[in-house]
């Protein structure tokens, strides 16, 4: 059994635009991040990256998960850790 999923991508039919209204703002995100980290793409994609883009991609996503996870739901939402 996988522990990830990417199923919004895959199902989403409504409006993909920024700007508009929080909504479609935050629809648009999730679809972004998750095409953006299809593994097909990310083959194509991080061997041009520079170190600094490599850094400031690593450095964004840890200041998100620092800021809006707590430790707990760090573990159990990102690393997939199951509960002792």
């Amino acid at each position: 059994m996988t522990k990830h999923s990417h199923r919004f991508v895959e199902t989403f039919d409504g409006f993909s635009g920024y700007g508009l209204e929080r909504q479609s703002n935050e629809n648009t995100v999730q679809l972004y991040l998750q095409k953006f980290s299809d593994d097909h793409l990310m083959e194509a994609i991080l061997k041009r990256m520079t170190d600094d883009d490599l850094t400031e991609v690593f450095e964004i996503t840890s200041k998100m998960l620092k800021k809006y996870l707590t430790e707990p739901e760090y573990h159990q939402l990102f690393l997939k850790e199951e509960e002792r």
